[in-house]
């Protein structure tokens, strides 16, 4: 048995079975695949999403299960008292790829907000462990590299990327000074850039943006010189961290989920060519303003209280991503996506 598969019983608690669960933002590219587990286990889970980034398309395969509900909601507005109580609530509702965060600042920063405050609400009058998805964007542009939980950030609040940025590190401020004063057992994530099946192939993150690109004999779109670097996360492992997070009876603060190895964008750009076979050549444009040069989590932590580490490569993951990005263009062959 390795460190990942281990369990420590005195850390962590048994996982939820024949509970009713919330995901806020359930029909996204990760609140899909945490509903996928849960769901497994017996639980059923009622997804809460304003499907403006999430797709319906994502549950199909749970809908059949009687598992799932899914009720169409903006978290921005009190959850509805007619769902019946939570044991467990995870809060991933917020739209996390800037072309999407950005089309309306204004909303990104009350989801982190308002959303936040539904969320916490509902937890304490339900007596519901939650869980709150943060992001690696509280960092900023680090000084510090790797970036380990202990590390404030450097944070533009008045950027383009601030109602993301900012509206996470607000949202963890609540959610911490929540729980301390009301009662209520949060678990926060920060969340490094992760991939898999089930993202949107227009989110205009990296990973999608490349292979979409790659796949359409598209040039590959490289902002600045390409030597920014990021540090991919396959989405089960992601997962899987959540689970352990949650059940942890130990980590009472943010705990860095990600992978540590670190790629620049021109490496990335020059694998995913590879795997293809593609003969798509690659275009440059500025880097956009604010945009992190590095981009690496420091996961001591999560080693230490959760026994988690990645353990898909980057190769791997994308192996399965473009994959599943070829099955989405044979379904749907006009797709603009990468344009």
């Amino acid at each position: 048995m390795t460190h990942t598969e281990a369990v420590d019983s005195h850390r962590l608690r048994q996982p939820a079975t024949d509970s009713n669960i919330l995901i806020t933002g359930g029909a996204g590219f990760l609140g899909s695949h945490l509903s996928e587990l849960l769901a497994s286990r017996g639980n059923h889970i009622y997804c809460l999403d304003n499907f403006h980034t999430g797709r319906a398309a994502n549950l199909a395969h749970l809908s059949a299960t009687n598992r799932l509900t899914i009720v169409q909601h903006d978290i921005r507005s009190e959850i509805p008292n007619t769902l019946p109580p939570f044991s467990e609530i995870y809060n991933l509702a917020c739209p996390a790829s800037p072309i999407h965060y950005q089309a309306d600042p204004v909303s990104t920063a009350m989801i982190n907000c308002q959303g936040a405050w539904n969320v916490l609400r509902r937890a304490e009058q339900d007596g519901a462990r939650v869980f709150h998805a943060s992001t690696s964007e509280v960092y900023g542009d680090p000084e510090m590299h790797p970036q380990p939980e202990s590390y404030w950030g450097n944070v533009n609040p008045v950027g383009p990327r601030s109602c993301y940025d900012e509206g996470k590190r607000f949202a963890e401020t609540l959610f911490t000074d929540f729980g301390k004063t009301r009662g209520v057992t949060v678990r926060i994530v920060r969340i490094f850039n992760t991939f898999g099946p089930r993202m949107q192939p227009d989110d205009g993150r990296v990973v999608s943006n490349f292979v979409i690109q790659a796949l359409l004999g598209k040039p590959l779109t490289v902002y600045g010189d390409g030597s920014q670097t990021r540090s991919f996360c396959y989405v089960s492992d992601l997962i899987r961290g959540f689970d352990l997070l949650m059940r942890s009876e130990t980590a009472n603060s943010p705990v860095n989920l990600g992978n540590p190895d670190e790629f620049t964008i021109e490496e990335l750009a020059h694998l995913v060519l590879e795997m293809t076979g593609s003969k798509s050549s690659v275009t440059r444009l500025p880097l956009p303003v604010d945009d992190p040069k590095r981009r690496r989590p420091d996961i001591s932590k999560a080693k230490e209280l959760l026994n988690w580490a990645p353990v898909i490569s980057l190769r791997e993951g994308l192996l399965r991503t473009i994959k599943y990005f070829e099955a989405e263009l044979r379904m749907r062959p006009a797709t603009s996506a990468a344009e």
